[in-house]
């Protein structure tokens, strides 16, 4: 690895651990070279969130977001920005390891549909935004993790990145409205007869949307379901990075859950003791299983 590539990847680094407030703590449980390469993974999807997450005008954010697709279309091509530290350790990162670069190209596309404002009619609709945006990354990661088996492991991350993505939506449900987006799926407002306001105290009726909210909940559980089957087929520090993001994920659902009107008032969230702990016990797991059987997910009670 070259300086200019060693200094590209501690920039990835360093957004990683500044801004990935959940996904940092599984990435540090890698070996240097995946976790370097899980870093720049992380860094670009950012990049791309925070231009959908800005505060330019909607014509400006899809200028930017295909200026980010033409980067990408470089970077396939082999003609990677030489100063640009992200792209750099992105592009040492595909030389590495089997990236599935196009992924980013999903994640660009949900990312204009959230600036134009698309909502779901149906869960089918949410489903394949959340593919996009998240399934995308739990495949790029498998890429740096590794495969022996794509056929049975791909759609196994696609679902665990559909399990989070599902976890973002009930946590940021009134922050999401409040700006203007609403991802909840129509067909399910209208089955509980639930409606969305500024003001929560304006609801008429608020448990039909906190009921709404176990609902989905409900939901997200069975994706977890499917996606941590991933796990006992990564190797152990593989598998420990991605129990940690998942149970960490998997323990704020948990606390939606029990708690869904709190999600109508305030942004949940886990304290970093709590997060640090799932870690903790994500690697411990990968220790203890024997190969080949599969490892409990972090996030559970205890």
């Amino acid at each position: 690895m070259t300086t200019d590539v060693s200094a590209a990847y501690r920039h990835c680094e360093e957004i990683t651990w500044s801004q990935a407030r959940n996904f940092s703590y599984g990435i540090r449980l890698l070996p240097p070279a995946k976790r370097h390469a899980l870093a720049a993974v992380y860094a670009f999807a950012r990049r791309i969130d925070d231009i959908g997450d800005g505060t330019l005008p909607a014509p400006e954010k899809l200028a930017a977001l295909e200026q980010a697709r033409a980067a990408l279309s470089g970077l396939m091509a082999g003609r990677a920005d030489a100063d640009d530290d992200v792209l750099v350790a992105l592009a040492d990162a595909a030389a590495r390891f089997d990236l599935p670069l196009a992924a980013f190209g999903e994640l660009i596309d949900g990312c204009a549909d959230d600036v134009r404002g698309v909502t779901y009619l149906t869960f089918d609709d949410l489903l394949h935004y959340c593919r996009c945006v998240a399934g995308s990354i739990g495949r790029l990661s498998l890429g740096v993790f590794g495969t022996t088996d794509p056929g049975a492991t791909v759609p196994l991350a696609d679902s665990l990145g559909v399990a989070l993505q599902l976890t973002n939506i009930l946590r940021d449900i009134r922050e999401d409205y409040l700006g203007g987006r609403v991802y909840l799926p129509a067909e399910d407002l209208k089955r509980f007869g639930a409606t969305l306001s500024r003001d929560p105290a304006e609801d008429p009726d608020p448990g039909k949307l906190t009921t709404l909210i176990e609902f989905e909940a409900n939901r997200a559980r069975t994706w977890y379901a499917k996606g941590l089957a991933l796990m006992p087929l990564l190797d152990r520090r593989s598998a420990a990075c991605a129990g940690a993001m998942a149970g960490i994920y998997l323990r704020l659902l948990e606390h939606i859950a029990a708690s869904p009107a709190a999600v109508l008032t305030r942004r949940v969230s886990l304290p970093a003791r709590d997060k640090a702990l799932v870690a903790a016990r994500s690697l411990a797991a990968t220790v203890v299983r024997r190969p080949g059987s599969p490892a409990p997910p972090a996030g559970g009670a205890g």
